[in-house]
């Protein structure tokens, strides 16, 4: 195994696996009996995964997948079901429990780096939230995705406004009020996917080239980038154009003095990586003992 690789094991659980390679961490939902529900500490776990992607100056894009031919089948009926066990003395846990989901989503959402999402198999209801928060979507051609929560005479609460943005209103709407199930070409269509792959293999060989893309790309300023994406809309044009100035001549100022004598100079830049199919097979494999360590 390449020794670059480094593992982060949870302690007592093994739910969710996150490994650094290159400077990207994959993280993989690894309950393939489960078909990777959402249960409570699967969410702790990769909110952990988020947590150490934002704050680590070094982690440049995070990619998440599923084991076992599947990606998400979305909340645990369990966890559901014994939340409606409690009894209700003030506050209800069914809200409160379903909120700390949407604050999950939030801090995904503002993940300051490239967020890439591969999907095989099942990516129902909160799976599909986690899509559709992503900047990058690739998806093997035989994918489903749905939002599956109003079969069960529920809601997809806390990921609506994440569907929406991907998706927009008439498609969210279509998909949610009807349970529908898309996959290939569909998917493409309605946005909620980038680009297809025909199998596993070509799903390890599309994330390797999006990857290579990403890391082509300036750490500093892609981490700059995206935030400031995101504020687009919402801040008057005056005042994020100013704050966009200063932004650029700090990247200016640092890591584009690099890219530009690169650019000049006819020559890679520091900063790029390139993957390959390996890298990413690897990367998302279970770990040995001799591997295991912190990201």
């Amino acid at each position: 195994m390449n020794s670059d690789i480094k593992v982060q094991k949870p302690e007592g659980s093994d739910a969710v696996l996150v490994r650094r390679h290159q400077e990207v961490l994959f993280v993989t939902l690894n309950q393939p009996e489960t078909r990777n529900a959402l249960a409570p500490q699967v969410v702790a776990r990769l909110d952990q995964a988020i947590a150490l992607a934002a704050l680590d100056k070094r982690v440049r894009a995070i990619v998440l997948r599923g084991n076992g031919g599947v990606f998400c089948a979305g909340g645990s009926i369990g966890s559901f079901q014994a939340r409606l066990d409690v009894n209700v003395d003030g506050d209800d846990p069914v809200a409160a429990r379903n909120r700390e989901f949407g604050r999950f989503m939030q801090r995904v959402s503002a993940l300051p780096v490239p967020f890439v999402v591969a999907v095989e198999g099942a990516a129902m209801g909160g799976g599909m939230g986690l899509a559709c928060a992503a900047d990058v979507v690739l998806a093997t051609i035989d994918a489903k995705f749905a939002l599956s929560e109003t079969s069960l005479g529920i809601i997809p609460a806390q990921i609506a406004p994440w569907v929406v943005a991907r998706l927009g209103m008439q498609a969210a709407c279509r998909l949610g009020l009807s349970g529908e199930r898309i996959s290939g070409e569909a998917a493409v269509r309605l946005r909620m996917v980038d680009e297809l792959a025909t199998d596993s293999d070509a799903l390890d060989e599309l994330v390797a080239q999006w990857l290579t893309r990403i890391c082509s790309c300036g750490p500093h300023a892609n981490r700059t980038l995206k935030p400031l994406l995101r504020r687009c809309g919402d801040t008057p044009h005056d005042a994020l154009l100013d704050e966009a100035a200063a932004l650029f001549a700090g990247c200016m100022r640092s890591e584009g003095a690099e890219g530009i004598a690169a650019f000049r100079e006819k020559r890679t830049s520091a900063w790029r990586r390139r993957f390959s199919k390996d890298d990413v097979r690897q990367a998302r494999m279970p770990a040995t003992n001799h591997e295991e360590n912190e990201a």
